[in-house]
């Protein structure tokens, strides 16, 4: 370890010392969020970003649903990550609404600076502010480390999931 001396100058702030912004997601985002969706093994055989076409029709749809939030996280002008977070109105649990994140993902240069954790928490207190009284996600069977971060972070792996490709 080294120490400075008294009158050294302060190291500056690392990029992950920089504060995040979370803010709805633009059309112009839509490149950004694509290239993170595609940047991991399972999103690199599902996603195709040089089809921006059918990107932009999906951002339309979402951005068009009151209950869909697609937001991105912000540091400085680098979008860092992002998820989509859907409101979904219930009869269940006396008519509550509950919250369902999905497609989360954080940029590959700031994971393990604790940007994922402020994301979902900030995912978690928008569904509060919102009137969710649940929120819950999906994670792929695969994704062990994935698992292990959401229950961190107070997630319960409480249901079985089942998917049908249409």
């Amino acid at each position: 370890m080294t120490t400075g001396t008294p009158s050294s100058t302060p190291p500056s702030p690392s990029p992950a010392d920089s504060p995040v912004t979370m803010r709805r997601a633009t059309a112009d985002d839509v490149p950004a969020i694509v290239s993170m969706l595609a940047d991991d093994p399972l999103g690199a055989r599902r996603e195709s970003p040089d089809e921006p076409e059918t990107y932009r029709a999906a951002f339309e749809r979402i951005d068009a649903d009151p209950n869909q939030y697609l937001v991105v996280a912000e540091r400085g002008s680098r979008t860092v990550g992002t998820l989509q977070l859907t409101v979904i109105p219930g009869l269940s649990r006396r008519g509550a609404s509950r919250a369902l994140i999905e497609a989360v993902r954080v940029h590959s240069d700031d994971r393990g600076t604790g940007l994922g954790s402020q994301i979902i928490e900030w995912a978690v207190a928008e569904s509060r502010r919102l009137g969710c009284s649940l929120v819950q996600l999906t994670s792929d069977a695969t994704r062990i480390e994935a698992h292990r971060f959401y229950e961190r972070l107070g997630f319960e792996a409480s249901h079985l999931g089942f998917k049908m490709q249409l």
